[in-house]
């Protein structure tokens, strides 16, 4: 089995626990308009790899994880679009006794339930990314409906697996008081949130639209303040 794999992250230190081996998997459904990996989206790029290359790599960094309580982060792209890849590699993982992180949109696209279970049953962290808490805002954000999203964190919290969520803080899109008090109501929804982290917009990335040729759609959208970024955190704290 192989997957397609746009690159690799061997000291992550902000995608779950300790330092963090990051694999960016290549393809991705969605097409958000604040995206910093644009060119993770053609799920023809990127190069293939089997589980065991992507074990290789990832032995050469173990002793560093180990002792700083790491592991694996997958990333993306979308990883829930390579799903049995990834269910195959954190089986590896797991084996010998190597922490797994999922971090997803939760957009399982044309994933089967059988397959996204068997995911999670490999799975010992999930960060979830909420694009947008509402349906409006979230097909302008990201091109497709929430209710997928929706289920697999309703999913998350039923299977009782950890989770870390993660809000984008984008001034003029996510950043409302109504919005901020609905993620904050669906957030308390669930029963197994660990963390939350508001993430404040940058445009870091969008070298890349350019590259690709593509107009950036938050062309001249600021970051949010930090009193604005203190609000939000504020709102969805969950203690």
């Amino acid at each position: 089995m192989t997957g397609r794999i746009h690159s690799f992250e061997s000291f992550g230190t902000v995608d779950g626990p300790g330092i963090r081996f990051v694999v960016f998997m290549q393809g991705c459904p969605l097409r958000c308009i604040y995206c910093h990996n644009r060119d993770t989206w053609d799920i023809r790029g990127g190069v293939s790899y089997t589980v065991d290359d992507v074990m290789a790599e990832l032995d050469k960094y173990k002793s560093y994880f180990r002792f700083s309580g790491g592991g694996i982060t997958v990333s993306g792209g979308e990883p829930l679009l390579q799903t049995e890849f990834v269910t195959e590699l954190f089986k590896s993982c797991r084996s010998q006794g190597i922490h797994t992180a999922l971090d997803t949109s939760g957009f399982t696209g044309t994933a089967s339930r059988e397959a996204v279970d068997a995911l999670l049953q490999e799975t010992d962290l999930v960060l979830l990314d909420i694009k947008h808490p509402c349906d409006p805002g979230h097909r302008q954000i990201t091109g497709v409906d929430r209710e997928k999203p929706a289920t697999f964190a309703r999913l998350l919290s039923d299977r009782a697996i950890p989770v870390w969520i993660r809000y984008v803080l984008i001034p003029g899109y996510t950043d409302s008081t109504h919005d901020l008090e609905a993620a904050a109501a669906f957030i308390k929804s669930l029963s197994n949130i660990e963390n939350v982290e508001v993430l404040p917009y940058h445009s870091m990335g969008a070298y890349k639209w350019k590259e690709l040729d593509c107009p950036y759609p938050l062309e001249g959208v600021m970051p949010p303040d930090d009193e604005t970024v203190k609000k939000a955190l504020r709102v969805l704290r969950i203690k």
